[in-house]
């Protein structure tokens, strides 16, 4: 932490340029605009909570998925990265012994550090997360204290590249800077955030997400022992392959679909079950396959289909690791189309079940595939339903395409975005 005018005299000076650079995937000479929105959470931490003799500024990236399509509650393998929007905050201490947590257009979120026991009440509230991750550090030896924190963000709030796990990596890079002598590794970050959303917030969501926000970069995941998920980097320059990654806003919010997302997870959980299993990584295909009969009988169609996903996605991860490596882009683009299809006939989380009317999300993918006529590649992106789609654009139809979609979505709905290089990160 350093006193205020001091960060704010650096910030307008650009002795941080080089680093907001690298963070925001732009020229030294194009960041201030990244540095003023870090002079505007200072300012936001003092209007909120008065003057603080010195405070720490922080950053977490949003993430994209880019292989493994459900597939990591399943402990199998995910592809995946940051890119260069993000979740800022400015923290600086207090003397109540609270978490005081301003994120702009939201309430106040007041945590008292002597009560950090789980509240049914809290369920699906900020609340519930902050309580959930300073628990976690109190559990690893982390000294709390009063701490006031103002956030901002550019990250879409139900966009799909997923805002929750940017706050949830965000807080726990504040609480690790702020309160650890010895510091926790960026997996065990993501780790913490996953721990609280699932016993505190009461979401049964998997690693990726967090993952990839944490640790930065395209990085691939093996969670077979998700104790220790196997992270490697994929090192990929899509620009250089003359391809722009965007993200489409199909302007539906998932906030009210978290039985659907709750069900995948449990039925494929049921189908390993049958087959001797806790989960589908568990069990062999084969096994899958012979056990097929009993799978429908207990479990359903829509489960078993939903497995046949998993087996074939957790496959062409590796495919996709391979394709890079080796600098195959036409095999690439070709499993991601396959995983895009895969998700909407097989996992189905395109279309919320019984929706007719709003199918915000097929629209948007059947759009896509219209303007890259054959080229590039699209599909639902992160837990689906609502949300977002991924598209990769041929550089040489990046501007049709983002006016073609833009006229069809709204402004602003198709997202060009950058892989940035560093994950949750201290300025």
């Amino acid at each position: 932490m350093k006193p205020i005018s001091v960060w704010k005299q650096e910030l307008s000076g650009g002795v941080h340029a080089d680093r907001l650079a690298s963070l925001y995937c732009c020229a030294p000479d194009q960041t201030p605009a990244q540095a003023a929105r870090y002079e505007a959470v200072l300012d936001g931490l003092e209007k909120t909570f008065g003057s603080h003799d010195a405070a720490g500024l922080y950053s977490a990236p949003g993430r994209t998925e880019i292989g493994g399509n459900h597939t990591d509650h399943q402990h199998g393998r995910v592809l995946a990265g940051s890119v260069n929007i993000d979740m800022i905050a400015a923290a600086g201490p207090n003397s109540l012994n609270q978490l005081r947590v301003q994120s702009e257009g939201y309430d106040l979120c007041v945590i008292d550090l002597n009560d950090l026991t789980a509240r049914k009440e809290e369920e699906n509230t900020s609340a519930a997360i902050l309580r959930g991750e300073c628990a976690a550090f109190a559990q690893r030896g982390a000294s709390l204290s009063g701490l006031d924190v103002y956030i901002s963000s550019n990250v879409p709030k139900g966009s799909g590249v997923s805002s929750s796990a940017a706050f949830e990596v965000l807080v726990g890079v504040i609480l690790n800077d702020c309160f650890m002598t010895e510091k926790v590794s960026p997996i065990a970050i993501a780790q913490i955030g996953q721990w609280a959303e699932n016993v505190y917030f009461g979401k049964p969501c998997g690693l990726m997400d967090q993952m990839a926000s944490s640790v930065g970069n395209i990085i691939t995941i093996d969670f077979a022992d998700p104790a220790h998920p196997d992270v490697e980097p994929v090192a990929v320059d899509f620009s250089k392959a003359g391809l722009a990654l965007c993200i489409l806003d199909s302007g539906a919010d998932h906030a009210d679909l978290t039985d659907e997302y709750a069900a995948i997870p449990n039925e494929c959980r049921a189908v390993a079950a049958v087959c001797g299993g806790e989960v589908l990584r568990d069990v062999p295909f084969e096994t899958f396959i012979a056990k097929l009969p009993e799978c429908r009988k207990a479990c359903g169609d829509r489960a078993v289909l939903r497995a046949f996903h998993i087996y074939a996605d957790n496959q062409r991860v590796a495919e996709q690791v391979t394709a890079l490596r080796n600098g195959d882009f036409d095999t690439f683009l070709r499993l991601v189309n396959e995983s895009g299809v895969s998700s909407w006939d097989y996992l189905q989380n395109v279309i919320p079940a019984g929706y007719k009317e709003h199918q915000e999300v097929a629209v948007t993918i059947a759009a896509a595939k219209h303007l890259l006529g054959g080229r590039g590649a699209v599909r639902v992106h992160g837990g689906g339903f609502a949300g977002t789609a991924q598209a990769f654009v041929p550089l040489d139809e990046l501007e049709s395409f983002k006016a073609g979609m833009e006229a069809i979505l709204g402004a602003g709905r198709c997202h060009v975005l950058s892989i940035r290089p560093e994950g949750g990160a201290v300025l």
